[in-house]
């Protein structure tokens, strides 16, 4: 029973193990020789400050101690103070009784364990839902550096204890992390004190890593810090520039998606920002993305607008289409370039052959700029009763099928689109019309000049002849050219040429009573000069 009770021998290889962390440590004392000497049979008490033992005993006091603050614990003659107004920030304070020289020595590593609590504050605070992905994989990162550094630690807390560590041996082996943690911590204090997240940190990280290119070790530390940050960040990237979709759930991407904007408002309201506002450019955009920004929100645009009429576009594949690397060199520009050409490429084709944009254009120009007006000529024959009631008192369905019956009775009937032409009487003339809409768009664009229509006068009475225009049925895709906005411009030059055929129709009538009234030699000059003016 008693074997038992022993001990594991492993509690004696590795005594620290068992929890008991001051060990028998044999040191070197000038007055009594070599003896072993014990760090638990120093008195606690506070009547024992560190200044009454000697200068070596105090010196493996405060390495003990230092052990412990390297990783933010407070010791028996270290303390810890907190700064008021800076959270995370702490400032280490020794015991003013120990060995002047041994206090300036130790002082020289407080910056590295005052950087290593603000590190891994940094690293608790910023690891929760809510922070940003980038945010969170900055922190994982300081994280595996973090593990890296406490290991450092355990190893020297282990040398300390087998009796071969000094203060200055403590001070040469935390070189390399004292340079890290300090080029971390600067980046920790900016990003807190101006509340930083996303596209700012990215910015943020490289201006930093541009500031350290003299010190190749922290200027790589920066550039891992910067791939580990910036990748959440290229995941969204490559979701929009590959598939026209915004997948950030935190708002760190620099495009914003307004999603009250809806493709329908381009055939119904004048003003729509529907393509520029859909989705837009945010203010804070990373450096090494601002080159290509517009080109990046271009293209996921264009492959919104495929995804939306239920086209399948993809990228073709290729061995370097992955955005891999933001910061060693430019591949990033090259795949959005190829993917920029690629989406636009195929967006053209589809509205070409699919939907047949050169089409549409030729057959709004038959009607609207009466390329071919034979149509014009006959509706006129058989709707100018009903134009010329006022505008309250037409009916429009009656409009639109006498305009279907002269469609069919043309040229036109051989257009493939002439459904979906319509017919429209305005409540206003055409110059009020005008007025309106020059009003709108000065309001929105300043450097458009104002119209100024005092010294033109309304009509006292209009009739359906003032007011009668055209429209034309326009689906998704096609509203994006052919918006409300454009069609409304083509309705405005088919008011103006529809009112300048019925003056001519006006004259001609008039034409012809003249002749009919002076019948005889004068007639004829008049039909000459008639046939001289048409011919004009």
């Amino acid at each position: 029973m008693e074997s038992n009770l022993t001990s594991p021998q492993w509690n004696v290889d590795r005594p620290f193990l068992t929890g008991r962390f001051h060990q028998e440590i044999k040191f070197s004392n000038p007055t009594s020789g070599h003896k072993p000497f014990s760090l638990d049979s120093l008195s606690r008490g506070s009547e024992n400050v560190i200044g009454s033992y000697p200068v070596s005993v105090q010196e493996l006091l405060v390495i003990d101690d230092l052990l412990f603050a390297l990783v933010g614990i407070e010791g028996r003659y270290i303390s810890i103070k907190r700064v008021r107004g800076k959270e995370g920030r702490v400032v280490f304070q020794i015991d003013p009784s120990m060995d002047l020289a041994l206090q300036e020595l130790i002082q020289r590593l407080f910056p590295l364990c005052e950087a290593y609590v603000l590190t891994s504050w940094f690293v608790e605070t910023k690891s929760r839902f809510g922070t940003g992905l980038v945010t969170q994989a900055l922190a994982a990162a300081m994280r595996a550096l973090l593990l890296d550094y406490q290991a450092m630690v355990a190893q020297l807390e282990h040398q300390f204890r087998l009796g071969r560590l000094s203060v200055q041996g403590l001070w040469f082996f935390c070189q390399p992390m004292m340079a890290a943690l300090h080029a971390l911590s600067i980046v920790i204090e900016k990003a807190s004190s101006s509340n930083l997240f996303g596209s700012g940190i990215l910015n943020l990280l490289q201006s930093q890593a541009k500031a350290m290119a003299g010190d190749n070790t922290v200027h790589a530390l920066l550039e891992k810090m910067i791939q580990s940050a910036s990748s959440p960040y290229l995941s969204i990237l490559e979701r929009w520039v590959y598939e026209g979709v915004i997948d950030d759930p935190h708002g760190e991407f620099f495009i914003a998606e307004n999603k009250s904007l809806q493709k329908e408002s381009l055939t119904l309201d004048y003003d729509a920002k529907y393509w520029q506002q859909r989705y837009s450019l945010k203010d804070n955009i990373p450096s090494f993305l601002s080159s290509a920004a517009g080109m990046i929100l271009t293209t996921g645009k264009y492959i919104n607008v495929m995804r939306e009429c239920g086209h399948n576009f993809q990228v073709p594949p290729s061995e370097n289409s992955k955005l891999t690397n933001f910061w060693s060199d430019h591949h990033y520009l090259e795949c959005v370039k190829v993917a920029y050409v690629s989406a636009s490429c195929e967006l053209l084709n589809l509205v070409k052959e699919k939907y047949d944009l050169i089409g549409k254009f030729r057959s709004m120009k038959r009607y609207f700029l009466l390329d071919q007006g034979d149509f014009l000529v006959h509706f006129m024959d058989i709707a100018m009763e009903e134009l010329a009631k006022r505008p309250q008192d037409i009916s429009v369905e009656k409009l639109q099928s006498l305009l279907e019956l002269a469609l069919r009775s043309s040229a036109t009937a051989a257009d493939p689109y002439h459904e979906e032409l319509t017919c429209c009487v305005e409540r206003v003339s055409l110059l009020k019309k005008l007025s309106t809409l020059k009003d709108l768009e000065s309001s929105f664009d300043h450097n458009i000049p104002f119209l100024d229509v005092s010294d033109l006068s309304e009509p006292v009475s209009i009739t359906g002849i003032d007011t009668f225009s055209l429209s034309y049925k326009v689906q998704w895709p096609l509203s994006l050219v052919i918006s409300r906005k454009a069609l409304t411009k083509y309705q405005l030059i088919f008011q103006l040429l529809f009112h300048c055929k019925h003056v001519e129709r006006q004259l001609c009538v008039a034409w012809v009573f003249v002749l009919v009234t002076y019948w005889g030699q004068q007639s004829y000059d008049l039909l000459f000069y008639v046939e001289a003016c048409s011919s004009l």
